[in-house]
């Protein structure tokens, strides 16, 4: 019979693992971290500028300017973040560190980052990506590699294109948030909740990326004379490269698609046999979105329906308590909406980019005819560039805001 001690011992020992504690810890005032990162094309005065040889032996150290990247960081600085305005006099500084340099890819520049800095780089709160639009046009899978493995980086942060050079988002300074990344994060998140963007965070975008039936977007910043920053549009890719962009109000159009349901366009609607004009409000949106295969060819039948609100209404002489006025509108409504979502149909076919996820439809619906005519997002592009789409689109007014006499 094995002793009562010889059990207590190898009791111990399987104990001792647990006794370590958190052995990899790091506090938190000892880790640099990362809120933003900005990525451009290297210029020719920064190519030439010396930067220690990390990562390469010299023998093997030539790169062309087209393969090197820009990165600059945005990076908190411990003590200087505050969770409230801040009061008083006295010098203010930064709460944020923005430090540049160059590499072939994302790791390459963190690494040579990483020799300016006595603290250890940590992803961990990372908020944003901004790329450069020549940057995007170029194609962004050789930096969502390296993102992907990651597993510091939260498939809840954001990825965005900007028009201009991407490290000045890491430099502005807006008046209502000190922190440049925290501000960007915040306004596109706002976007998503008062329905003026559809939600794509980076887990969203990747997930796009690798439908077969589907491509991806995201959204278009523009820096404007105050400092302001606000979202210009909507880059849509084919594959993993941005190929151009779609207006604000176009975002609106896609959303319906999509079934993102909260509105968040206005429109000026002129009333039919006069010149007065109302702002109608969509306040939600639903769609239904109906395939078929008729003599080998796949086909769509897209059906929106709004809900809205006049918004505004400039002239006494429009009597919104009038039914056959109301109506007229929601028709007039109706018809711009659904030639407009035509057109933006008939541009992203042309461009060969399905942001809509028409292809995803037939994959669900139709696995056979897939896997058999299709299979690959090179085919589905040639199908989606010919294949036939209907359009319908419907507004239902329901509050007209009358005023009461």
């Amino acid at each position: 019979m094995v002793k009562k001690s010889t059990l207590l011992f190898f009791a111990f020992l399987l104990f001792i693992p647990l006794l370590s504690g958190c052995w990899d810890s790091l506090d938190i005032e000892k880790r640099a971290n990362v809120l933003g990162i900005a990525i451009d094309n290297i210029e020719q005065e920064e190519s030439n500028e010396q930067q220690s040889n990390i990562t390469e032996t010299e023998s093997t150290s030539s790169t062309s300017e087209k393969e090197m990247i820009k990165l600059t960081a945005q990076i908190a600085v411990p003590g200087r973040v505050t969770l409230s305005p801040e009061t008083g006099g006295g010098e203010s500084k930064s709460p944020v560190w923005v430090l540049s340099s160059t590499g072939k890819t994302i790791d390459d520049a963190l690494l040579h980052l990483q020799q300016q800095i006595a603290d250890e780089l940590f992803l961990g709160h990372l908020r944003i990506i901004v790329f450069n639009e020549e940057v995007a046009k170029a194609g962004v899978e050789r930096f969502n590699d390296y993102l992907r493995r990651q597993p510091e980086i939260r498939r809840g942060a954001w990825m965005a294109v900007s028009r201009e050079k991407a490290s000045k988002y890491m430099k502005v300074a807006p008046e209502l948030e000190p922190i440049p990344a925290l501000y960007l994060t915040s306004m596109v998140e706002n976007a998503v909740g008062i329905g003026k963007f559809p939600s794509d965070p980076i887990g969203i975008f990747w997930r796009n990326l690798s439908n077969k039936g589907q491509d991806a977007y995201l959204p278009c910043l523009k820096i404007m004379d105050n400092q302001n920053i606000q979202i210009d549009g909507l880059s849509y890719f084919k594959k993993d490269a941005m190929i151009g962009a779609i207006d604000p109000i176009e975002i609106g159009l896609l959303m319906a698609v999509i079934g993102e349901g909260q509105g968040g366009y206005g429109a000026f609607i002129t009333i039919p046999d006069t010149k007065e004009e109302v702002i109608v409000y969509p306040t939600n949106r639903r769609s239904q979105i109906k395939t078929s295969i008729n003599d080998g060819e796949p086909k769509i039948h897209v059906k929106v329906r709004y809900k809205g609100r006049i918004e505004e209404n400039e002239s006494e002489k429009v009597k919104l308590n009038d039914s056959d006025l109301i109506q007229k509108i929601e028709q007039q409504f109706s018809k711009r909406g659904k030639k407009s979502l035509e057109k933006l149909i008939k541009d992203m076919q042309k461009a060969e980019s399905d942001i809509f996820g028409f292809g995803e439809y037939i994959r669900a619906k139709h696995p056979a005819y897939w896997q058999k005519e299709i299979n690959t997002q090179e085919n589905w592009h040639e199908v989606f560039k010919e294949m036939t789409i209907h359009v319908d689109l419907e507004m239902n007014i329901n509050k007209t805001g009358m005023k009461a006499k």
